[in-house]
């Protein structure tokens, strides 16, 4: 299933007042789980490292992690890459209307950029399990950390990231390349790259990945089958919406054992 061409019908709607687009990064705030985990790890990193700080948002899309850091800290300078040119236009343009002057975006491919130690934070969501050649993403990572700098990673783990549940099944989302790291595969790539301190844990656990296909893949599903099932999915969101919060706030507040997600962090 191709989920960006979704995620691009409803970005153009959602663009058109910036009220509309600070609406939309709310409903992503609380309709993906991963901003739950990334938001917890961002709070903890930003009382560990008063200041003013350079970020980079790795992968930035629609923005909404660059918005978040701009709001939670006005001494944190952020910079968004992503590979789509509209994508980083787009932003540029919204952060303008808004007035945040310190957060910007360029278009660049992650397989080649490097900017020498020059960021205090990396922040990648969702990102690797669309790049084939991680290792050299990773180890601009490296490079292009301060010393004592921070990653912080969101990727799918292969214990059902993408939703496919054996190696030889394809991903749910057609724009994976992989359906998932196993937390041995990412440790060994980061610790080739240079990294240290690296800690790996499960997110996406039993209650994660429940709110994950009724949030989320059910409701995609419809879409694709028909466009007619919009009309139904403010009453179908009506009906899980307060269960999936309590499937969030569940995932985030436990130690999850296994799960089809995972929340990466390491030191350079």
């Amino acid at each position: 299933m191709e989920y960006d061409p979704i995620k691009r019908k409803l970005g153009v709607w959602f663009n058109s007042k910036p009220f509309l687009r600070k609406l939309f990064y709310k409903l992503l705030d609380v309709l993906l789980l991963r901003t739950w985990h990334i938001k917890k790890e961002i709070k903890l990193w930003g009382k560990l490292s008063p200041g003013e700080k350079t970020i980079l948002d790795a992968g930035s899309g629609f923005g909404q992690y660059s918005y978040y850091l701009s709001s939670n800290n006005k001494d944190w300078n952020i910079t968004g890459i992503d590979v789509k040119e509209e994508q980083t236009r787009d932003c540029n343009a919204f952060f303008s209307r808004i007035n945040r002057t310190g957060v910007h975006f360029e278009t660049a491919d992650l397989t080649v950029f490097r900017r020498e130690n020059a960021f205090d934070l990396i922040i990648s969501v969702d990102v690797m399990e669309h790049i084939l050649e991680d290792r050299a993403v990773f180890s601009n990572f490296h490079h292009s950390l301060k010393e004592k700098g921070v990653l912080l990673i969101s990727t799918p783990s292969d214990l059902g990231g993408s939703d496919a549940h054996d190696h030889e099944e394809g991903s749910f989302i057609g724009e994976h390349v992989r359906n998932g790291y196993s937390v041995a595969d990412i440790s060994e790539k980061l610790s080739g790259a240079g990294f240290k301190d690296i800690s790996v844990r499960y997110t996406y656990g039993k209650p994660g990945s429940l709110s994950w296909r009724l949030s989320m893949k059910y409701p995609i599903l419809m879409l694709n089958a028909s466009k007619i099932f919009i009309v139904f999915l403010p009453f179908y969101y009506l009906l899980v919406f307060p269960f999936c919060l309590i499937l969030n706030f569940l995932d985030v507040s436990m130690v999850q054992k296994t799960g089809t997600g995972l929340i990466v962090k390491a030191v350079k």
